[in-house]
């Protein structure tokens, strides 16, 4: 437990120092919109990028975490449609329960990651982003978009224009063509990724609000049980089911026991979900993911 505290302490110190200084307008409002434009279609892609462009994806893990992946994604997905039927949810609704429950901060799964495993973890942890985030990001989309008379071409243009997915591609396309980053670029593209965790946490504090949680506290906490607890349950079921080794079985369940994406909440803008909820949901997953996360490390670890 000592070393699990000792790695994950400082991660969320920054997260509650974004939200400090947000709230004592430092350096200012401004600042915090285009640390958060600069991180999402810049300095993070470029982490992605950097690392998915060298990673080995002939590791043998690959196909066996792809299936782990939409076994407990199927899961997941399917509970959601049954209750979005027996309660009537509209798609506006719909789209943001589902994102509370399908979709993960990768800021903070690289930084707690990478702190407990190193380089050996986080080249699995990157593996399972290039799977994850297109696929996440596809099925929100859908979601939002279930019963709404949508053309193919508005379904997929957040899709397409999503920094996340196209620097995933982009990185895995650049690797298969077995080409090599030269003339420096690897260090210019390692400084720029460098900057990204730390900017990236201190935004999703500067991001969180906490006035959006009054009155909604049975939405949220059910929302985030089903994210931070019975998710991570169902993926320590499939890996152990599945017989992964160790190292990918806890990974894999730390991924499911992430706390939502705080850019859902530009996607529920975007697809006229309540954005509302899903600020909150945010928040209250951020906040309750202090605890959950040292349960869900202590038992499998």
């Amino acid at each position: 437990m000592h070393h699990i505290l000792a790695s994950i302490w400082p991660i969320f110190v920054l997260i509650l120092a974004g939200y400090g200084m947000k709230r004592l307008n430092f350096p200012s409002d401004g600042f915090w919109y285009g640390a958060e434009r600069l991180n999402y279609f810049i300095l993070f892609p470029a982490l992605l990028f950097s690392s998915l462009s060298t990673a080995p994806l002939n590791n043998p893990a690959l196909p066996r975490l792809l299936v782990a992946i939409i076994l407990v994604l199927s899961v997941l997905g399917l509970g959601l449609v049954v209750l979005r039927y027996v309660r009537k949810w509209p798609a506006s609704h719909f789209g943001v329960l589902l994102q509370g429950v399908l979709r993960f901060n990768t800021y903070l799964g690289i930084a707690v990651i990478g702190s407990l495993y190193h380089r050996e973890g986080l080249s699995m942890a990157l593996l399972m982003i290039a799977i994850l985030v297109p696929i996440v990001n596809f099925i929100s989309v859908l979601a939002f978009s279930a019963g709404q008379h949508t053309s193919v071409r508005a379904l997929l243009a957040p899709i397409a224009k999503n920094p996340l997915i196209l620097s995933c591609l982009a990185g895995i396309f650049f690797n298969l063509s077995g080409a090599e980053l030269q003339w420096g670029t690897d260090r210019f593209l390692t400084l720029l990724a460098n900057t990204s965790l730390p900017l990236g946490l201190l935004s999703v504090g500067s991001a969180l609000q906490l006035h959006h949680i009054r009155g909604q506290l049975t939405t949220l906490v059910l929302n985030s049980s089903a994210r931070l607890l019975m998710a991570p349950l169902i993926t320590f079921i499939v890996a152990r089911l599945m017989q992964l080794p160790s190292i990918e079985t806890t990974i894999l369940v730390l991924f499911f026991a992430l706390p939502t994406a705080p850019t859902a909440y530009v996607l529920s803008q975007q697809m006229g979900g309540n954005s509302d909820l899903m600020a909150s949901i945010i928040t209250f997953q951020t906040l309750f993911s202090a605890l959950s996360l040292l349960l869900v490390l202590a038992l499998v670890v």
